[in-house]
């Protein structure tokens, strides 16, 4: 049947009853705030529909600083859709960042009301590379006759590959590269149907908007409603889509502060860690504002005290401590850590105070900053944010 622009747009009727499952304060802030995350939904949800098709794919920009469902902030991801039965040669540069590799899966977050299953993780560093960091792979349900390279395999349902690169100093590690190519399909690539634009556009306004939300404020109410609110769980998102063989470990709460309120997070690190960091998130699950805010830490950015203690405060407004983690004004959110390939995986403790009072439940030793210092941290950030390559 024939829509009309209109049809689409009365398909995202109704979908202001999300409101209802956030948790925190229900004001006009967050009710703008929800309205913008479905015009982000929108827009990302176009490259995911409209940017390749499993016969023609080509890498798309998933989840960055602009399309904020909860990224990484150290993270760049790209996807792009496959049909398991299908050959695919991916190519490129590994680059040096601390993590970089390929996660396979079924329906992407948001394609569903629930994720669907991870289908395999693959670290980059397992993979010939040559002396400059060049790879070729081949994907594909069963190795090609005669090939001898690089392969990996398609399992049942994989309809989409996702590249994950995790960066520690920003815009001065070299970014991954990386290029896929049907090679059991016509190379040229037909224009889309009308018929299915249509099935797309439907599914964009019509499920996509509403998934996506949807799964961003359970991950955040569920969360709350196992009882870690101000107080750290360990989890492994496998209800998100993570598969059972994802080598990283997640720690994570609900905070519930007032505005005269900080908590002081302290936490062991592990003896080997290749990869951490800890990230603030609001009550949609979205990333808060990393490009101008320090409202995430990596384990190349934050100070460890001299007893070898991460120590960290969340607050509304700078505390003068260098591990400050800026909530960027919201009382309720979310903290999510990751030790990626640790030898452990320490919980932090966590301690609500008084702002007024955070020096009582410091150690001397807790690394401070002074206002030109921390302008100049935020300089860092943003410029090395903005040299990396997101889009």
């Amino acid at each position: 049947m024939r829509k009309d622009w209109p049809d689409y747009a009365d398909l995202l009727k109704g979908a202001e009853a999300l409101l209802d499952r956030v948790g925190g304060p229900k004001d006009d802030r967050i009710r703008a705030q929800l309205f913008k995350q479905f015009a982000m939904n929108l827009s990302q949800g176009y490259f995911l529909h409209f940017q390749s098709t499993p016969d023609h794919p080509e890498f798309a920009p998933f989840e960055n600083s602009v399309f904020l469902a909860q990224p990484n902030p150290d993270a760049v991801y790209y996807y792009a859709p496959v049909d398991w039965r299908g050959t695919y040669r991916v190519s490129g540069e590994r680059g040096n960042a601390p993590v970089a590799g390929f996660a396979l899966g079924s329906r992407i977050i948001g394609m569903d009301p629930a994720p669907g299953k991870g289908l395999g993780n693959y670290d980059m560093d397992d993979l010939t590379l040559d002396e400059d960091g060049r790879f070729e792979v081949i994907f594909s349900a069963e190795r090609p006759e005669g090939h001898a390279g690089d392969w990996l395999p398609l399992q049942p349902e994989t309809d989409f590959i996702l590249v994950r690169q995790f960066s520690y100093d920003w815009g001065r590690e070299r970014d991954v590269r990386v290029a896929i190519e049907r090679l059991d399909a016509p190379p040229v690539r037909p224009p889309l149907t009308a018929e299915a634009i249509d099935a797309k556009l439907t599914h964009l306004f019509g499920g996509y908007v509403r998934n996506l939300s949807g799964i961003a404020i359970g991950a955040v109410g569920r969360c709350a409603e196992r009882g870690f609110v101000n107080r750290f769980n360990l989890n492994s998102f496998q209800e998100l889509g993570n598969g059972r063989d994802w080598p990283q470990a997640y720690w994570e709460m609900v905070f519930d502060l007032a505005e005269d309120e900080a908590l002081v997070i302290e936490s062991d690190l592990p003896d080997v860690r290749p990869y951490w960091n800890v990230q603030v998130i609001d009550a949609l699950w979205n990333q808060v504002d990393y490009v101008y805010r320090q409202s995430s830490l990596n384990g190349l950015q934050a100070a460890v005290d001299d007893d070898g203690k991460f120590r960290a405060v969340l607050a509304h407004r700078d505390p003068g401590v260098a591990n400050w983690l800026d909530t960027g004004g919201n009382l309720y959110g979310m903290l999510i850590g990751r030790w990626y390939r640790c030898s452990s995986h320490p919980l932090p403790a966590v301690t609500r105070v008084k702002f007024a009072e955070l020096d009582r439940h410091l150690p001397e030793s807790a690394a401070r900053i002074d206002p030109a210092e921390r302008e100049e941290a935020l300089r860092r950030r943003r410029i090395g944010s903005q040299l990396r390559r997101k889009w």
